[in-house]
This record gives C-alpha cells, sequence and structure tokens, in this order.
C-alpha cells in the first residue's frame, strides 16, 4: 500500500527543516509518541536506529526506526532551489514501512512538505487491517502532519490538548 499526503506551511523552509528534525519537539506533535530513542548512532545521520513506541488508543506499538537518507547533511544554511530529503523505514510486528519526506520552498515565506508512504504486512492480522482499513493509515499521516503545522505555525502542542 502507497500513498503521499502534502501541506503547506507558512514559515520558511529552514525553519521547518528545524523544527521537523529536532527531537526533542517530536512529543509536541507527534501524537502519541510514547519514546522515542537512539539505540546506535546520532540523530538525523544515515544508518541511525531507534526504539520508537506509540500509543493508538488501547493499543501500544514498538518499533525501529533507521534513517535511510538525510539530504542535506548539513540541515543549515540549505542552498537556494534543493530538496531536503528525509527518509526512513520503521519495523514493527507484523509491518515494515518506509517514509520518504520531502521539503521544497513554496515561496519565500512558504513549504511544501510531502509525504509519501509505503506499507508492507508479514502477518495475517496487519494484512487484514492493511485490506479492511487502507484509509485510517494515511488519515493518521495527515494527522501526524497537521499537528506540525499547527505546532511549527501556532506553537500548539497535542499534550496540551483537551478531548
Amino acid at each position: 500500500m502507497k500513498y503521499t499526503v502534502s501541506t503547506e506551511i507558512a514559515l520558511p523552509r529552514e525553519t521547518v527543516v528545524q523544527l521537523l528534525t529536532d527531537p526533542a519537539h517530536l512529543p509536541k506533535w507527534l501524537r502519541g509518541l510514547v519514546l522515542h530513542e537512539p539505540l546506535n548512532g546520532k540523530h538525523g545521520q544515515p544508518g541511525t536506529k531507534s526504539r520508537v513506541v506509540m500509543q493508538m488508543g488501547k493499543q501500544k506499538i514498538e518499533g525501529t526506526e533507521t534513517i535511510t537518507r538525510w539530504e542535506p547533511a548539513d540541515l543549515h544554511e540549505i542552498p537556494e532551489g534543493s530538496v531536503v530529503h528525509f527518509d526512513r523505514e520503521i519495523i514493527s510486528k507484523g509491518t515494515w514501512s518506509a517514509v520518504r519526506e520531502r521539503l521544497t520552498e513554496a515561496g519565500p515565506e512558504t513549504t511544501l512538505w510531502e509525504s509519501e508512504s509505503e506499507y508492507r504486512f508479514s502477518s495475517v492480522m496487519m494484512r487484514l487491517v492493511g485490506l479492511l482499513m487502507p484509509g485510517a493509515f494515511r488519515k493518521q499521516s495527515e494527522q501526524h502532519m497537521q499537528d506540525f503545522k499547527r505546532f511549527a505555525e501556532q506553537g500548539k502542542d497535542v499534550r496540551e490538548e483537551t478531548d
């Protein structure tokens, strides 16, 4: 299963990249994040593996994230007109996924964030979920993107929301 979601953020690309790639900000916009800890390497370097734990309703999902691409390597003073790539592979019980993020300048103060996701399921249960509820994966990606947009543009923290 593959899909792409995107949004425009009313901030310069370099600002968006700094907010998006700083692990200290993850809990502020990544709804359901319980833990994101490096197992080896340094955050943002290709090959770095991290343990990730997410809470989805009553279910806790644990997986390993591996950074597969991070370009340019230095995210300060990004050359004008270049595309920032941040790709990762996530493996959890019954699921393999790859997420490819692209950040481009949509204007002098606007960034286009495109996120392409691909999922493969190895367990019968996850194959069934993927077959019966493919829209749930896309909806979750869109939710994370909108949560980041609110955090970046307005300083809203998902942990401070009330239901």
